[in-house]
């Protein structure tokens, strides 16, 4: 039976979210990724501005690239949990382990050292120069004309 909707959304969608429901493994929508890495992305008359949000990871945990003129931003995060009773036998153990990685092209003619980045508070901001893109001129090659 079909539950009724509201705007395009089930009203039971946040009820279920904890739970393994069929609608997550059809891809119509992914829980466990859905607040990592969103990105505001700012332009003034310097650069731009990125505020990258990485709820839960830590300074050590994020990674920057600049390669081909993309810049790639990459998080990784383990976490354990142990808790045993008194025999050391095992009440509950957990493991979480994962990734996420995003890039921007930003363009060749910027360099590593111009990209300038914070991590605070969970939110990492980068900062990025405007560049113009070296237009290469062509040369007129003239062929010499005997006479």
């Amino acid at each position: 039976m079909l539950m009724p909707s509201i705007f395009g959304e089930n009203l039971l969608d946040d009820f279920f979210d904890g739970f393994a429901s069929p609608a997550r493994y059809m891809g119509r929508y992914n829980t466990s990724t859905a607040g990592i890495m969103k990105t505001d992305v700012k332009e003034n008359e310097k650069g731009y501005e990125l505020d990258i949000d990485l709820p839960g990871y830590q300074k050590e945990d994020v990674k920057a690239e600049l390669k081909d003129g993309y810049l790639t931003i990459s998080a990784t995060t383990k976490n354990e949990k142990d808790e045993k009773d008194k025999d050391h036998k095992y009440i509950r153990r957990e493991r979480y382990y994962g990734s996420c990685s995003r890039s921007f092209y930003v363009g060749d003619a910027v360099t590593q050292e111009e990209i300038k980045a914070r991590f605070d508070n969970g939110i990492l901001k980068v900062s990025i120069p405007k560049k113009e893109a070296k237009s290469e001129v062509e040369e007129s090659k003239y062929i010499a004309i005997e006479g």
